[in-house]
């Protein structure tokens, strides 16, 4: 049986107007536009080539900035699905009149919406599988998602400046009011004025919000229940990837373990009781992860820069940071920029939280380092080598 496409005379709801889809739409722009910005930055903190170096304060930047990340995400969801629903009876509308200036137009609008829908809901759904680490597709999150955020911004913006005169018309107007960008067949008052659907709208988006912020603001933990990480863990910090994941239970509490530390043909091992040995020093620093969380813990260790002396390194150096796990997919190896590892904060934890670092905290020794990502703060380390 054929079905025929819904008109736009099917559609008679005061509800679904620019009035209502402007506004919406002006918050989740507000909302992609900083998911954009603090996505550009987590991926330029996480390249292990930076002309400019990402700076080691303030220590909590990144974890303001990823946490911002996700909860603007999370805030899009229910905006773009209002959006959405407002919007959808435009795309059944022929164009006013066959004229070419006219049909191009309303080609780009229609070609910029299709662009703008599929990858925002593209980027939403991978980003918030992405928050409870669900990867259910074969192609790399880091990259797919950084490519797509390019081309949901671009469409975003063709789109602005297409409806540019409609939104100004209809911001400038009074919420309730009709006006020439209204469709004539939406008459009907629907079930609750404009203004309370857009009250709805950011109650729904509030909630949202209130409902997974505490992963990374510790007061609303407790109202957060969609949380995918509650700040619950060994030692009182979440972790992603366990020691039986990585491969890592029984290298790791081998007395036969040594942190390898080389600087061209200078080279010294160390083992765990060698670093205990050392200076301590105690750094409150947070672990904060690409997926949204973050946590702050009192980490306890030998200073970075103590352990390059070692080797007559200066402790502003670029240096290659390896852990020795089995399983690791990203990230085993990584660049440890001068920026950090010249940081008197940048610690070879041993201990967190008044106590010897849990096995899956990275036991025997891991790399805490100030404003770093979470996935760069390399666990059960191995070597530590000084870049040319």
């Amino acid at each position: 049986m054929k079905v025929a496409a819904p008109a736009p005379e099917h559609f008679t709801s005061r509800l679904r107007s620019p009035a209502v889809a402007a506004r919406v739409g002006m918050w989740l722009g507000i909302s992609f536009g900083i998911c954009f910005l603090t996505g550009l930055l987590s991926h330029y903190a996480q390249n292990t080539s930076q002309p400019i170096p990402f700076p080691a304060s303030p220590s909590w930047g990144y974890r303001v900035t990823q946490g911002l990340h996700v909860v603007t995400g999370t805030a899009a969801v229910p905006l773009l699905l209002v959006k959405l629903w407002t919007v959808f009876p435009r795309l059944f509308e022929r164009p006013p009149s066959m004229r070419a200036r006219q049909l191009l137009l309303t080609g780009l609008e229609r070609v910029s919406i299709l662009v703008l829908v599929a990858s925002a809901i593209f980027m939403l759904t991978s980003g918030l599988t992405n928050t409870a680490s669900w990867y259910v597709w074969g192609f790399g999150f880091r990259a797919a998602h950084y490519a797509v955020a390019w081309v949901a911004i671009g469409a975003l913006l063709v789109h602005i400046a297409v409806k540019l005169p409609v939104i100004r018309e209809a911001l400038l107007n009074d919420v309730e009011a009709t006006h020439s960008h209204d469709r004539p067949t939406a008459v009907e008052a629907g079930v609750m004025s404009r203004r309370g659907l857009l009250r709805t709208t950011w109650l729904a988006g509030g909630a949202a919000v209130l409902l997974t912020a505490g992963a990374s603001v510790p007061l609303l933990r407790k109202v957060s229940v969609l949380a995918v990480r509650s700040g619950d863990g060994p030692q009182g910090i979440p972790v992603n990837r366990s020691a039986k994941a990585a491969g890592v239970t029984v290298t790791a509490v081998s007395d036969a373990w040594r942190l390898t530390v080389s600087n061209g043909d200078q080279v010294v091992e160390l083992s765990r009781p060698d670093l205990l040995a050392m200076p301590q020093r105690t750094e409150t620093l947070p672990i904060a992860c690409v997926e949204g969380w973050s946590a702050s813990g009192e980490w306890t260790g030998v200073r970075l820069g103590d352990v390059l002396a070692l080797v007559g390194a200066d402790a502003a150096s670029d240096v290659t940071i390896s852990s020795f796990q089995e399983n690791g997919p990203y990230y085993t190896v990584n660049t440890l920029q001068k920026s950090f590892a010249g940081d008197d904060r940048t610690l070879l934890a041993l201990g967190l939280n008044g106590e010897a670092l849990a096995l899956d905290h990275g036991y025997p020794c891991r790399l805490v380092a100030p404003n770093r990502p979470g996935v760069l703060q390399t666990k059960w380390l191995g070597s530590i080598e000084v870049q040319a």
